[in-house]
């Protein structure tokens, strides 16, 4: 369960460290921007807390990917059973919801035009990811528990 678990560890800094993270950062480096937001106001505070949100979606699916899934969020080292509680039984993929709140949420804390691109293309990026590997790759694996699981749960909300 440790090596699980610091699979995982190492696979959430790698990928959505990467996404939400470093990129996010670099984009805002290249506009000149500082971390330190201009003001706090209404909108700052709102994207705080969803942003804030977004993590614990992330956090609570990745730990459910480990214990349940017995694997990880990476397609390198994917889940050994299909998933299907918790927030999975309202969306297939709210991993990825709490991915795009972190994102929304950055763009909206720094006002970034920059950053609401990004989003757009990561969600467009997301999408084609989920129809081309991740959904092929489930059916492959888990069969009729798939297909019945999608019959119920819809892709995002």
């Amino acid at each position: 369960m440790v090596s699980l678990l610091l699979r995982n560890l190492f696979f959430t800094i790698l990928q959505p460290g990467l996404v939400a993270g470093l990129v996010p950062y670099l984009i805002l480096r290249w506009q000149g921007r500082s971390l330190v937001p201009e003001k706090m106001g209404a909108v700052e505070i709102a994207a705080l807390v969803t942003g804030v949100v977004g993590l614990i979606i992330m956090i609570a699916c990745i730990l459910r990917f480990a214990y349940e899934g017995k694997g990880t969020l990476s397609p390198l080292d994917p889940t050994k059973r299909l998933v299907v509680k918790g927030l999975y039984r309202y969306s297939r993929n709210p991993m990825y919801v709490g991915l795009m709140m972190i994102l929304i949420s950055q763009a909206a804390f720094w006002r970034s035009l920059p950053l609401a691109v990004y989003v757009v293309v990561v969600f467009i990026g997301l999408n084609l990811f989920i129809m081309i590997h991740e959904e092929p790759r489930l059916h492959r694996e888990f069969k009729e528990e798939y297909k019945n699981y999608i019959a119920e749960v819809r892709r995002w909300l």
